[in-house]
């Protein structure tokens, strides 16, 4: 099995390093370091790793904002490692998408649970997201095709059964999806009656 490839985003170089041995200590392979929310995004636009985990207070672009970003760009799932706790930051870290939130001064032991779950539900949230993608492809497609049989009833004069079976023959026909043909058949409807 791959290691887990992590980005790990801190201004400070000795809690980086610390991080970082820790993270190796555990099993993950670090595949980069930033010093403020910008360099993190850019990293892992790069390397795309499984998780990013970052500080909130840094330069440039603090961690929330950084996560925000990588979350809408469905980069990487963030977890948020810092210092403070305030129920603002919470919130906006919620809010971001932030899928893991560790208050430092923390345990190795917390650590290796927070990746693997916040890795989980990210893994589950992208395939989520395909799935309502793929049911509003199908539901569109199923209108599409509807109005494209209702077309034919209406213009050819045939029963449902009938128009289905003709789109279907000619989608199998021209080795088009029946979302084309149906497509089609409503262009060349609509050019008709200008």
């Amino acid at each position: 099995m791959p290691q887990t490839r992590i980005v790990i985003a801190d201004d400070e170089s000795l809690i980086r390093m610390n991080l970082r041995e820790t993270l190796v200590g555990l099993g993950y392979l670090v595949v980069g370091e930033a010093g403020d929310g910008v360099s993190a995004i850019n990293l892992a636009r790069e390397l795309r790793p499984d998780l990013v985990v970052m500080d909130i207070k840094m330069p440039k672009l603090d961690g929330i904002q950084a996560a925000k970003v990588l979350t809408e760009e469905k980069i990487a799932p963030v977890l948020l490692l810092t210092a403070h706790s305030d129920k603002e930051l919470v919130e906006r870290a919620r809010d971001a998408g932030v899928v893991g939130y560790i208050v430092k001064p923390f345990r190795d032991a917390e650590l290796m649970p927070a990746i693997e779950v916040a890795i989980s539900r990210f893994d589950e949230f992208l395939s989520l997201e395909k799935q309502v993608g793929d049911l509003k492809e199908a539901l569109e497609t199923r209108k599409l095709i509807e109005r494209a049989k209702g077309m034919l009833m209406d213009t050819q004069n045939l029963k449902e059964a009938e128009a289905f079976r003709k789109i279907q023959q000619l989608s199998m026909n021209s080795r088009k999806s029946m979302r084309e043909v149906a497509s089609a058949l409503l262009l060349a409807y609509q050019i008709e009656q200008q």
